[in-house]
């Protein structure tokens, strides 16, 4: 492999990365404001926030893709490839993202809501101080799946001539004709992306379970650090850090 080569791997790589940035925060967005929605006391807010689930959960994120890429400009709107991505797999995965926000919030005990109404906490203290801080902890790992499948799915965009790591590796095999190795690299590049993802993902929900208190337990996955004891929480310091 020549270094133009990894130099054409390393630009699609970067806009990768830049795509699920993109698309993530997107799709948190949506998934925080449509999960939340879907808890609501007013019946309309539920079934609209409803809506929009079973719609794009029911959809092809490519379709969509290609639905704002190719047809939107017939009525007069015309994206950037990249931003047709980032808004077809944003509002994609945000619909799942916002299920998973929707059970780790109604999985908070009822005790909870119940001490902070005795507290005279309006509706928008509850969900900042008792109940978002309980249940973002448990909203941690599947969001971390989550945005590995949406890294994956960033290699939707190569179909709209994107040059992000997919499409430069199709460019790569029609010059050098070398499939394996070149599709082999791809495989290798997007694994690292992926680990270095879930190290920072598991990383923030040591330290969100650690700010509510709750013991962390060690040795989850490779490689992890145990954080100290002064960061674990009320429970990690009256044991000194042991189980």
């Amino acid at each position: 492999m020549t270094s133009a080569l990894w130099e054409l791997f390393l630009k699609g790589l970067w806009i990768t990365v830049q795509l699920m940035v993109y698309s993530a925060a997107l799709a948190a967005t949506v998934a925080f404001g449509i999960g939340l929605a879907r808890t609501s006391r007013f019946w309309i807010v539920r079934f609209l926030s409803g809506v929009y689930v079973e719609f794009f959960r029911g959809t092809s994120a490519l379709v969509l893709m290609f639905w704002l890429f190719f047809a939107l400009p017939l009525l007069g709107w015309q994206l950037v490839g990249i931003w047709a991505g980032t808004l077809a797999l944003g509002l994609s995965y945000g619909a799942y993202g916002s299920e998973i926000v929707r059970g780790a919030v109604q999985a908070v005990a009822p005790a909870q809501r119940e001490a902070a109404i005795a507290l005279s906490f309006s509706p928008w203290q509850r969900l900042r101080k008792v109940i978002l801080p309980q249940a973002v902890p448990e909203m941690m790992p599947p969001f971390n799946n989550l945005l590995i499948e949406l890294l994956k799915g960033t290699a939707l965009a190569s179909l709209l001539s994107i040059g992000e790591l997919t499409f430069q590796a199709k460019l790569a095999r029609l010059s050098t004709g070398q499939s394996a190795q070149v599709y082999g690299i791809i495989l290798v590049l997007y694994f690292a992306v992926a680990f270095v993802v879930t190290r920072i993902m598991r990383l923030l929900e040591r330290r969100a379970k650690a700010s509510v208190g709750r013991a962390v337990p060690r040795g989850e996955g490779w490689f992890s650090r145990k954080l100290p004891v002064e960061q674990q929480g009320p429970e990690a310091l009256a044991t000194g850090g042991k189980p």
